[in-house]
């Protein structure tokens, strides 16, 4: 085609006006050129939505319909009426000599990263999956570190839910938590996965409204503290946020905050089955990804989660037949919201460095509570932190989940899963602070993995390093690991095949990358999605928890191993689904490549 500026020829004028529309290549671009009342139009010939051929659409009253899913365009400008479908791109036109010549390459409007983060707004505020797919996939493409449009969804989520931080903020903190354990393309089915979540679970919800922080900056910390706790015990939400955002405006210090939350989401046992405090440590992860200059509003939405929740020790499972509460308000000095009889444990410890017994693991899974407080009062007289019994607990809680019996109620399976988040979010939460209401997590968590005790009985075994060492190709073992989650009810399989891979020197890495493919692929709902990201947590974890002890190599491949048997068997108890977030997420990535959808 002749070139004449940045115009190119196309149709003779006349063909344009008998037939009404063109479809015409330019440049390698299919450009639909329509003559409606009186006018030349140019739109990529691909509707923004989902591809159809928009020179099959019709046009009256200067709108263009796709007829596929009927989105609209407002046909001089491109703009759409359907917030879902996008604006198509128009081309300028101009009429020579009887021939209509078209630019193929206008300047655009917005670069790709600008483009895409306002629809992922939009996507976000009208809750559009494939909207939602397109633009975190397009940003990732565009080269956007995943934190920006990670801290554009922790401020709608924060700010368009009126009950607080939920589900879907957990999920998000949680995929950007294992993100760079991921493969590069499920890095983007991740942050999709996050996304969508915050966008379920603001939908329909009404906005939140904040409370301002004192108009003083001379209270001291312990009384901050206090009244912050006071505010939740007696369910005082507003009073509460007006504390935490005072301690935030005032410039207390991540540890600081950190203390007066957790202080308060362990003054009663195990709260709305362990969801407060793993909120809590997981909006503390966000912040570390996206900045502290968004703790006022992060922090906030969690003072509705945690004053309404309901409190483990008003439940008779703590009560009957053995008053659970009672033993840890023996410990902890008078009643469950007390530390005095801890800060005196811990103050016999000060100064002594501490390696967990030989049986200590035996006694945590022990069908004896008062011993296996007995055993954590020890151990902090004994001089333990809160992180290294944490990490103990943890490793307890992880176990009940490797073991667990496939012939109970399918519901158990997140009774154990609750308790191994939980103690996750313990030990997380001890690495960022010290603060002595922390051990009362570490008990709460034990005495949850207690309880649990019914669920791995019996126990499944727990292949023994070197058991399987069956020589096989470690990617061969990958592949039927990822065909387990393809069949209903392959649990025991899938625990056996990762027990398989370490014993044949498989790379953990690469394990885990196969996992959370596994994971992603899948419709897999809040829980799911939390275990396998406290799974990957404690894996990398559990070496530098015991390696000052005086275990062996053995026993540091066993443990270093039972996060992700465990995480392997709850997958497979979940799995397969129908896949219908994957196959949004395939036709938004073959949309943004260009592929056609439509094959008609």
């Amino acid at each position: 085609m002749a070139t004449v500026d940045d115009f190119q020829a196309t149709v003779s004028l006349g063909d344009l006006e008998a037939a009404g529309r063109e479809l015409v290549s330019v440049d390698g671009t299919a450009i639909a050129l329509f003559h409606h009342e009186g006018e030349v139009r140019a739109v990529d010939n691909r509707c923004p939505h989902m591809g159809f051929p928009l020179s099959e659409g019709s046009v009256a009253d200067g709108i263009l319909t796709c007829h596929w899913h009927h989105a609209r365009f407002e046909l001089s400008c491109g703009d759409t009426f359907d917030p879902w479908a996008d604006d198509v791109r128009t081309y300028p036109t101009e009429i020579r000599d009887g021939t209509v010549f078209v630019n193929p390459n206008p300047p655009r409007e917005l670069p790709p990263d600008e483009h895409w983060a306002d629809r992922l707004e939009t996507g976000l505020a009208e809750n559009l999956r494939l909207v939602v797919a397109k633009s975190t996939i397009g940003l990732l493409d565009a080269g956007v570190d995943y934190r920006e449009p990670m801290r554009t969804v922790l401020e709608f989520g924060t700010r368009y839910r009126e009950s607080g931080w939920g589900s879907g903020l957990t999920v998000l903190g949680c995929m950007t938590n294992v993100i760079d354990d991921l493969d590069p393309t499920d890095r983007k089915r991740a942050l999709y996965t996050g996304v969508r979540h915050v966008a379920d679970d603001c939908a329909d919800q009404p906005p939140n409204f904040d409370q301002p922080s004192f108009s003083t900056d001379e209270v001291a910390f312990d009384r901050l503290k206090s009244w912050f706790r006071d505010c939740v015990e007696v369910r005082d939400a507003d009073g509460a946020e007006r504390c935490l955002r005072t301690a935030v405006a005032t410039g207390r210090s991540e540890p600081e905050v950190a203390e007066l939350l957790f202080a308060a989401a362990t003054d009663h046992p195990y709260l709305s089955s362990g969801h407060v405090l793993d909120f809590a440590n997981t909006a503390f992860e966000c912040l570390e990804r996206v900045g502290w200059d968004d703790a006022d509003e992060t922090l906030a939405s969690l003072i509705d989660p945690l004053a309404s929740a309901d409190r483990s020790d008003e439940r008779s499972s703590w009560r009957q037949p053995i008053d659970l509460v009672a033993l840890l308000e023996d410990v902890y000095g008078g009643d469950v919201t007390a530390t005095s009889g801890l800060e005196d444990l811990a103050s016999e410890g000060a100064g002594q460095s501490w390696s967990p017994p030989a049986a200590f693991q035996e006694t945590l899974r022990s069908d004896d509570p008062e011993a296996i407080v007995d055993a954590l009062a020890n151990a902090v007289r004994d001089g333990a932190t809160t992180e290294a019994l944490a990490a103990e607990v943890a490793h307890a809680a992880a176990t009940r989940v490797a073991r667990f019996g496939t012939a109970n109620e399918f519901s158990d399976w997140n009774t154990v899963h609750h308790t191994f988040t939980y103690a996750n979010a313990i030990h997380q939460s001890a690495r960022r602070t010290d603060a002595i209401e922390l051990y009362r997590g570490v008990f709460d968590a034990a005495l949850n993995v207690y309880l649990d005790r019914f669920l791995n009985t019996p126990p499944t075994p727990i292949p023994e390093p070197g058991a399987n060492e069956t020589g096989r190709d470690a990617e061969a073992i990958l592949e039927d690991l990822l065909e387990t989650f393809d069949r209903e009810g392959a649990v025991n399989e899938a625990g056996r095949l990762v027990a398989e891979y370490f014993d044949c020197g498989g790379d953990p890495a690469r394990l885990k990358r196969t996992l959370g493919h596994g994971l992603l692929r899948e419709d897999a709902g809040f829980h799911t999605l939390q275990n396998l990201e406290a799974a990957f947590r404690q894996f990398d974890l559990v070496a530098n928890a015991v390696e000052s002890t005086t275990g062996t190599d053995r026993d540091l491949e066993h443990r270093r191993r039972v996060p992700l048997i465990a995480t392997a068997r709850y997958m497979a108890a979940h799995f397969p689904t129908r896949r219908q977030a994957e196959q949004t997420f395939t036709i938004a990535a073959r949309l943004n490549r260009g592929e056609a959808i439509h094959d008609g």
